[in-house]
């Protein structure tokens, strides 16, 4: 079938540029800990450059969960079962999906995320691997309310996260998201997530700050992008990468740090960093098995099985929706 329609759920202003950006951005540069939503870090050459990181030898995530759709795919078939509607957040090229849909025999894929291009591109490249499969791609924050296509409102559901995208969020953050999607999807609906495990210190940093610099560009281009849609004059060469990892809060952290005291004016407002000031770009907490099953049940999910990989420890972990517990 192909892809049926493209479906936009973004508000943009009358200059074309996301009004949830620059309300994130001009908020996050105003606070005294300056910091941006992850979510802001995948436009066009954003998402590219993600890519690119996945393939790098330092950044196990990628590696080890698709090692897990391969090895595991009967299994996660037997459990899901045939029929669903698969609805994937966050889609970016979708690189990982063809196991899942190969194993499980959808009704339908629904890839809903953010970035138009990217989506695009990979809703065609599935819609032609499977050209028997209705795919309803969806261009939409997935942190926030979607509407999911009237087309799948009948089938069960089949909520697919890979890629640990969860630990991007706090856990109150995250506890809503989960709760949001759990709405969405509806009684009976499963969830498949992917959920990274603590491990030590040297093999965290060295998947967020990779020597040749691909994590580094990745970072920066978010300046790239506030100069380029929010008429920003930002000097990016006076910015660094950082990756540090917080014990207390079990989570790896980005931020671009100034190299120098400056100025900058953003969206017509001048802001001030001192130097070695700097932006929090991105979480990524890591999550022990009993900490993982207290936030999937917290937001309405009871895990049924569970897939781990040991070196490095990374899990997929299937789970049905059930009522909300009290959050972790």
């Amino acid at each position: 079938m192909g892809v049926v329609r493209h479906l936009r759920q973004v508000d943009a202003d009358a200059a074309g540029v996301d009004t949830a950006f620059r309300a994130d951005v001009r908020a996050g540069l105003s606070q005294a800990q300056k910091a941006i939503p992850a979510r802001w870090l995948y436009d066009a050459t954003g998402s590219a450059l993600f890519e690119d990181i996945t393939a790098l030898p330092e950044y196990y995530p990628t590696r080890s969960e698709t090692d897990l759709l391969k090895r595991h795919a009967a299994a996660m078939a037997a459990a899901i079962g045939p029929g669903r509607a698969v609805v994937e957040l966050g889609s970016g090229s979708a690189t990982k999906t063809p196991l899942l849909l190969d194993a499980i025999a959808p009704a339908a894929y629904v890839p809903v995320d953010l970035s138009g291009m990217m989506l695009r591109d990979s809703a065609a490249d599935l819609a032609a691997r499977f050209p028997g499969l209705p795919v309803y791609p969806v261009e939409a924050d997935f942190t926030q309310r979607v509407l999911l296509p009237r087309e799948i409102a009948a089938l069960p559901k089949l909520g697919f996260f890979p890629g640990s995208t969860i630990g991007n969020m706090v856990a109150a953050s995250a506890v809503d998201l989960l709760r949001n999607w759990r709405a969405a999807l509806g009684d009976g609906s499963r969830l498949l997530i992917g959920i990274d495990r603590i491990k030590d210190r040297a093999t965290l940093i060295a998947a967020y700050d990779d020597p040749a610099g691909v994590t580094a560009a990745f970072n920066r281009n978010l300046l790239e992008r506030i100069n380029r849609e929010l008429e920003g004059d930002i000097a990016i060469e006076n910015f660094l990468h950082r990756a540090v990892w917080n014990d207390a809060q079990a989570r790896i952290e980005m931020h671009l740090v100034a190299a120098c005291d400056m100025a900058f004016t953003v969206d017509g407002h001048r802001y001030r960093m001192a130097k070695g000031e700097t932006i929090h770009s991105e979480n990524s907490h890591k999550y022990g098995p009993r900490d993982a099953s207290l936030l999937l049940r917290a937001g309405g999910w009871t895990p049924l099985a569970t897939w781990d990989d040991a070196d490095p420890a990374f899990a997929l972990i299937l789970a049905e929706a059930t009522e909300p517990r009290s959050a972790p």
